[in-house]
């Protein structure tokens, strides 16, 4: 049987708050991820795993631009620019989560978001435009809070479902650690090599993932 694909696609806030140790840090966790990744798609040959990114500063664009598969995913580091303009990049991702251009037979794609602040634009209208299109409602939902700042409030609307939380991220040890979960445990879900539950399944964290480090924080 031909391997079905599972759609990745990383949401990035590069907006000033995220300068410096944080954007480093940042670039740094999924580059280490990606191997990861690779292996968990290695466990699954029934699927296919791509990878795209986009970044969300001022505007909203996409730094790999063109589904890859991950076997040929090489990272490309991300800098920072301007403001947290998170409404245009969901509604930019809703018109890639369309069917065209997305196969109707697929598995769930993933949609991982990392913000450390608070929007900057209209975020609930472009969750309206990714909550309606189909596979923005099947989609699996990861959300990282870097740093105390962040907006879990608007974290957890996007995963837009209760008994989901937003990955919490205070320290460069804990966000490896919640990118590693995303790369890996969410795209296990996807595909399914793990269960999820509830009324869009996906990933719940566990306590692994926020353990605070109080030596170790931003």
């Amino acid at each position: 049987m031909a391997s079905r694909p599972v759609h990745f696609f990383w949401l990035l806030d590069c907006s000033y708050s995220m300068q410096g140790d944080k954007i480093a840090q940042l670039n740094y966790a999924i580059r280490e991820a990606v191997p990861e990744m690779r292996s968990v798609a290695e466990g699954n040959p029934a699927a296919q795993l791509l990878v795209r990114t986009m970044t969300f500063s001022t505007a909203a664009r996409w730094h790999h631009p063109d589904p890859v598969p991950v076997e040929q995913f090489t990272w490309q580091d991300v800098e920072v620019d301007g403001q947290t303009n998170l409404g245009e990049a969901l509604t930019l991702l809703s018109r890639e989560l369309r069917v065209p251009p997305m196969p109707e037979r697929a598995l769930r794609p993933v949609v991982a978001l990392v913000s450390d602040g608070v929007p900057t634009d209209d975020w609930q209208a472009g969750l309206r435009a990714l909550d309606a299109t189909p596979w923005g409602q099947k989609a699996v939902r990861v959300a990282v809070a870097v740093g105390e700042q962040a907006d879990r409030g608007m974290l957890r609307q996007f995963l837009g479902d209760p008994e989901l939380e937003p990955l919490n991220a205070n320290s460069p040890k804990q966000l490896a650690a919640a990118i590693r979960w995303a790369s890996t445990v969410a795209v296990r879900v996807a595909s399914g090599l793990e269960g999820g539950g509830g009324p869009r399944p996906g990933p719940k964290p566990g306590p692994s993932v926020v353990t605070d480090d109080p030596d170790d924080v931003w």
